[in-house]
């Protein structure tokens, strides 16, 4: 018997009444729905087979760039996916964009700049996108590689000054001394020429030759030296019997080996003071940093921690390799003293007995970033945890506060002003280049009185002396080329004499106190 329907039966006839299950309104909604559904597959079904006809039709009859505005219209008239922002505006501005035929290599300008974009925010300037080449900028400002003799020059007054040699560098092994001075460069005369033009004579491929004549003792001397990389990122040398000066420019690559070579050189001196100046260091790898507190300070002693977002910390510790003849440290400080730098000195301060920071406060930056690189040599530098003191001293923002401040003189703190060709400044006049030239006889000691920019009779009376003294035409008048002649003047003094460091003369003051 079917299950729907019911049987009744009399005498003369059998009915069959249907038995239809009900519906509840939820049911007839769904059946109803269910056929909406069938109707439209049906009617895209058709919609498209209409399509593909009227086009092949149209297709025939109308060229193709005829349909293009239309096609424009539609295109423009869609709306991007929200999802995927960044993929729809990069294919608008390659496809749609009015100049995009005037970017050369257009989706990678612009990929770089949507990735510098995203990185970008005022909450970490630390973190970014860098391309290829700035890359390679920023990896070879911390390591100081290039190819070349490994010395340091200075320019004044047209004279091209060795000013330091860098240790186990083809200069040094070659017999270059601090204070030669550089004349010609395979037989081209220096004479004129920038430092970036006698840079690039001077540097060249790995384990080719240059040939320079150097002055030494007002008599001419050449020497034959093989180029090759360099790495320069500290320097070192014997201040007196006991007291000996390590520069680190930057937490390199090889900066441990490097440091370690002008430490055992003290060592074998009986050294057992050390100046380390860290000003206008910046910063570096924390390798770098952990290997060089390990000459320092004791086998695992705490040297910083690292608190991640996620409140947990890892703790560096130092390794093997104390020199134990230091015994006294005095560390120099300044406003670009930053990052690996601060790290280091905050170390030495809490972790070793006898340690004395002087200078200005330093910079203040209290985080850590890892570089993550791309197969195209771009990568993305990102800020990873913050660092903290073995004390749990944050400098973020901060800075280190010296132990004993010291400042030096007023002309390095100020930035050097513009002095055109035609500028000339004389009695009773008022200018930037004026309150310059003030600063910068003072510093060389020469009697101006004031130093506000007024040039008054006192500033002309020192500027001809000045200029009479360095054999230029002493009129008392401040042109570039006498502008010019004071600014190399201080530079010169600065790099070749300690006279005015009084932050290091400080230090050995503290030292052998």
């Amino acid at each position: 018997m079917d299950e729907n329907k019911e049987e009744l039966q009399n005498d003369e006839k059998v009915y069959r009444i249907p038995f239809r299950r009900h519906l509840w309104p939820e049911e007839v909604a769904l059946k109803q729905e269910q056929k909406k559904v069938k109707r439209l597959r049906i009617l895209m079904v058709a919609f498209v087979v209409v399509a593909l006809v009227g086009g092949w039709l149209l297709g025939s009859v109308l060229p193709l760039s005829s349909l293009a505005p239309a096609r424009k219209n539609v295109v423009n008239n869609l709306p991007l996916n929200s999802d995927e922002k960044i993929n729809g505006v990069l294919q608008v501005m390659e496809n749609d964009w009015f100049f995009a035929d005037q970017v050369e290599n257009i989706d990678t300008k612009l990929t770089d700049q949507a990735l510098k974009g995203i990185t970008t925010n005022d909450v970490d300037k630390h973190t970014e996108y860098m391309t290829a080449d700035e890359m390679k900028q920023f990896t070879d400002s911390i390591n100081r590689n290039y190819v070349g003799i490994g010395v340091q020059f200075l320019q004044a007054n047209g004279i091209n000054i060795i000013e330091r040699v860098f240790r186990n560098s083809p200069a040094d092994k070659a017999g270059v001394k601090a204070g030669d001075i550089m004349n010609k460069v395979n037989g081209e005369s220096l004479t004129g020429k920038t430092t970036e033009e006698i840079k690039n004579l001077v540097q060249g491929d790995s384990g080719t030759d240059v040939t320079i004549e150097f002055i030494r003792q007002e008599q001419p001397l050449e020497i034959t030296i093989t180029r090759a990389a360099v790495s320069a990122t500290a320097f070192g040398e014997i201040l007196s019997d006991n007291t000996g000066y390590l520069q680190i420019y930057q937490f390199g690559e090889n900066t441990t080996n490097e440091v370690k070579a002008y430490l055992d050189d003290f060592k074998n001196a009986n050294v057992s003071n050390i100046v380390i100046d860290l000003r206008d260091n910046g910063g570096g790898y924390l390798t770098a940093l952990q290997g060089i507190a390990s000459y320092f300070l004791p086998k695992d002693t705490l040297a910083m921690k690292q608190v991640y977002a996620d409140g947990t910390t890892e703790e560096i510790r130092t390794t093997d390799g104390m020199y134990d003849n230091i015994k006294k440290i005095a560390i120099l400080v300044n406003k670009n003293t930053a990052s690996a730098s601060e790290v280091l000195t905050m170390a030495l301060k809490e972790q070793h007995q006898d340690v004395t920071v002087l200078g200005v406060t330093t910079y203040g930056k209290g985080t850590v970033q890892v570089s993550r690189v791309f197969k195209d040599g771009s990568a993305l530098k990102y800020t990873t945890s913050k660092w903290t003191s073995p004390n749990d001293v944050w400098v973020n923002g901060v800075g280190i506060t010296p132990d004993v401040e010291v400042k030096l003189h007023e002309v390095m703190y100020t930035s050097l002003p513009k002095m055109n060709d035609t500028d000339r400044y004389a009695y009773d006049s008022v200018g930037e280049p004026v309150k310059f030239a003030q600063l910068c006889l003072d510093y060389l000691g020469y009697n101006v009185g004031r130093t506000d920019g007024y040039f008054s009779s006192q500033t002309e009376e020192a500027l001809r002396q000045f200029e009479t003294d360095k054999g230029i035409t002493a009129d008392g008048v401040l042109d570039k080329e006498t502008f010019s002649t004071l600014y190399s003047a201080v530079v010169l003094d600065w790099n070749t004499t300690k006279t005015h460091d009084v932050q290091l003369q400080k230090a050995q003051e503290v030292l052998n106190g």
